[in-house]
């Protein structure tokens, strides 16, 4: 389990955006399919950029 940022690694699996966001790997999915929600596709593999998902997390957050 990661404690902070820091340890996330520098391309993230959806496997560690569920596990980071306390989410199911399906939710992970779904959530990464989502408009403006930050992937990059390297064939038929989905990755998000540790720095953009950080960035998306901020913007999302309620105030």
């Amino acid at each position: 389990m990661y404690k902070n940022y820091d340890e996330l690694p520098l391309m993230l699996s959806v496997h560690d955006v569920a596990e980071v966001l306390g989410i199911s790997k399906s939710s992970a999915y779904v959530l990464a399919k989502e408009k403006g929600f930050p992937t990059l596709k390297i064939g038929a593999r989905v990755v998000i950029p540790r720095d953009r998902f950080i960035e998306w997390i901020n913007k999302n957050v309620s105030k």
